[in-house]
């Protein structure tokens, strides 16, 4: 009985261990990197492509407009009628209409 416990289980391959590694690299890579890269780039892809007039939602929850593009990567915001804020561009979270539309 006590040979038993103490026998050491068959040795496996390191092929099938390299296998494995493999497997979980890619499965990581699937539902990990590859998702996180695809919304970065559309995030980066979105505020190369704003305009004046658009509605967006800064990170801080600031709701505005537009009202004017800087050349120094800025962007002139106005949060009600002849109230304006100057905010970087990567300050930038997302569109109104996506939140809206959700609703």
């Amino acid at each position: 009985m006590l040979s038993v416990i103490l026998a050491t289980p068959p040795e496996q391959s390191p092929m099938f261990s390299l296998v494995m590694l493999g497997g979980i690299l890619v499965v990581f890579w699937l539902f990990m990197i590859r998702p996180q890269a695809k919304k970065a780039k559309e995030q980066k892809k979105f505020i190369d492509n704003l305009q004046k007039g658009d509605k967006i939602i800064t990170i801080a929850g600031i709701h505005g407009t537009i009202n004017k593009i800087n050349e120094d990567n800025t962007l002139q915001l106005e949060v009600s009628p002849g109230s304006y804020l100057k905010i970087e561009r990567s300050a930038v979270s997302l569109e109104m209409s996506l939140v809206v539309n959700k609703k």
